[in-house]
């Protein structure tokens, strides 16, 4: 196990805080409420990294853990992070290939993940990423029972479904990013079509991470203004056209960015960040993430993961937002929600 360096320096271990800090007489101990945050980020890929590299700027953890099955790589991203040190707030930084490294992590991230092969069947790709979750959920589980779970890897909905399994977490403490990052997308091209900014915008997609995504378009508003119905009482003209390609822009975009640079890794870092920080600092904020849809928006009694407006806090998912959907919004959430199912019954979980 690789880790940062101890107070210690020379053959005899000299103690260097003893010598260059003369204690405190009759000092007290430590707070026991005080927090000392663990996050493990388990793939050290671009997409691991970026997410590490996220919350470390963004002072999110006193501790960061990455694991990864590659010693060479990993230790070089380690030290290549750890030398950034005078111009980051202290944080701890571990690296490891045993999992042991993250005992009592506060939050899991999970990025590892087969890669799709010429060729190959979408079926053939999950089985492949379930052998490989068996290696990793249940072990995480172990070391941590506490945690909360948060799935990066693609496909994520089914992946966080197998999370859950593997794991025997309580559903709220497993949570896929799902679109999170899809609805920052989608703020964007909206916010960049009516020159607004982006923050201004309220905007969401739900249900699968893929082709089944639904834009909520009814919900939409911009500085508080519901935007759909404002242009109806304005008796402003507008073409469900329009608003279906800039839902395919969403949907295109990661495809997009992955043929100019090969990869994604940005993007996704600030979205799992921004789930780390609501759940680490206990923030309360709504997040389309994946979640165990059962019982929702007529979804019905059955076991499938999909991104809904969820509340995020310390425990993990604290509740699903009772966000306004007109018919046929629902509709093609009930029908995202049967194309996860499909592939959940093809794997025979």
């Amino acid at each position: 196990m690789h880790k940062s360096s101890s107070g210690s320096l020379g053959p005899d271990g000299l103690d260097l805080t003893k010598a260059f800090f003369k204690p405190i007489s009759n000092a007290s101990p430590p707070s026991l409420t005080k927090r000392h945050n663990k996050i493990s980020v388990i793939g050290a890929g671009n997409v691991g990294m970026a997410i590490a590299q996220t919350i470390l700027t963004q002072d999110l953890t006193d501790e960061l853990v990455i694991v990864d099955n590659k010693p060479d790589k990993l230790r070089g991203e380690m030290l290549d992070l750890q030398h950034a040190a005078a111009f980051l707030p202290r944080v701890k930084i571990n690296s490891s290939v045993e999992y042991s490294v993250t005992a009592g992590s506060d939050l899991c991230i999970v990025t590892a993940g087969a890669r799709q092969i010429a060729d190959e069947s979408r079926l053939n790709l999950l089985q492949r990423n379930l052998a490989l979750f068996k290696g990793i959920i249940p072990v995480l589980a172990r070391y941590s029972p506490e945690t909360v779970l948060i799935i990066v890897s693609n496909p994520v909905d089914v992946l966080t479904y197998i999370a859950w399994k593997l794991s025997g977490f309580p559903s709220n403490r497993i949570i896929g990013s799902g679109t999170n990052l899809d609805s920052s997308r989608f703020r964007f091209l909206i916010a960049d079509h009516l020159q607004v900014n982006a923050q201004d915008v309220q905007a969401c997609i739900v249900g699968e991470h893929g082709d089944s995504s639904v834009a909520l378009w009814s919900s939409i508003s911009i500085g508080g203004v519901p935007v759909l119905s404002f242009l109806e009482k304005q008796q402003i003209a507008y073409e469900k056209e329009t608003l279906e390609n800039i839902h395919k822009q969403v949907i295109d975009s990661a495809y997009e960015v992955i043929s100019l640079k090969g990869y994604t890794s940005w993007a996704i870092g600030y979205s799992v960040a921004s789930l780390a920080r609501s759940i680490i600092r206990d923030q309360r904020k709504i997040h389309p993430v994946s979640v165990l849809a059962k019982g929702f928006y007529g979804i019905g009694d059955v076991e499938v993961f999909l991104s809904l407006p969820a509340q995020l806090g310390r425990g993990g998912v604290l509740g699903v937002t009772n966000v306004h959907m007109n018919q046929e919004e629902e509709q093609r959430l009930r029908d995202s929600a049967k194309t996860i199912l499909e592939v959940q019954t093809q794997l025979g979980i």
